[in-house]
């Protein structure tokens, strides 16, 4: 009797099952009074009631008095349209102290696992919801050669948020890896499968390997700590391939 995928909609929209049954058997009837509404959709008179009052609360239900029987008619299915814009515009008033109250529960020097190129993937993407410039160690390469196509929107989303990125790689390096920010090279170093990036108050560390893997800490204290070690680095590292020496 109902369209199936109708009732999946109305189902993920919050409708009850009584709910469903009194608007699709008025739709389909056009408009009737309660005692035919609870016959046909073969709900006890209490209940249909219950159902109309609550869609007539949501705007998906009007009636007109005749004398002094009430007939209940659907109202422009575009209704629908308006409500999924109400309930967006209710949970948008509700997110700033829903993300305040999150802060201040949630516990400082948080591990995250990931694993899989999906995993990987939301680390990338945790750097450009974090908003804050990079440093990267490690790089031999492995995002651009794993992840050739979303490396691109990578830096081209960096870019779009004004994200700056400085780049400690290995000499010899240059090709595999210059995408897209500051580089200098350290030679003597082995080479590595994994990467270190350190954004805002957090620590990635990515492992590429058959599976790869990767652990974000969320720290501010152990990212200003390796963000000094980083800056260590940088001041002896080479523009040109060439070891700095250190004064």
């Amino acid at each position: 009797m109902y369209n199936p995928k109708i009732v999946k909609v109305l189902e993920k929209l919050g409708f009850s099952p009584n709910e469903i049954k009194v608007y699709l058997i008025l739709n389909r009837l056009g408009s009737a009074k309660a005692g035919k509404i609870s016959k046909t959709s073969e709900i006890d008179r209490s209940s249909c009631y219950n159902s109309l009052k609550s869609l007539i609360e949501k705007g998906f239900v009007s009636y007109v008095t005749i004398g002094k029987i009430k007939r209940f008619q659907v109202s422009d299915p575009a209704r629908f349209i308006e409500y999924i814009k109400e309930q967006e515009e209710d949970i948008k008033s509700m997110l700033p102290e829903l993300i305040e109250r999150r802060k201040k529960g949630v516990l400082e020097g948080q591990v995250k696992l990931f694993k899989g190129i999906r995993g990987i993937k939301s680390i990338y993407m945790d750097i450009i919801e974090t908003g804050k410039n990079n440093y990267v160690f490690g790089s031999e390469g492995q995002f651009v050669e794993e992840m050739p196509e979303f490396a691109l929107i990578h830096n081209r989303l960096k870019k779009e948020k004004g994200i700056k990125t400085k780049v400690i790689i290995r000499e010899g390096k240059f090709e595999k890896c210059m995408t897209q920010g500051t580089y200098r090279w350290m030679s003597n170093v082995e080479s590595s499968p994994a990467i270190t990036d350190i954004y805002g108050d957090k620590v990635a560390i990515i492992i590429y390997t058959d599976e790869p893997e990767g652990v974000v800490i969320e720290n501010a204290a152990v990212a200003r700590a390796y963000k000094s070690y980083f800056d260590k680095l940088w001041d002896i590292a080479s523009e040109e391939g060439e070891l700095k020496k250190e004064s």
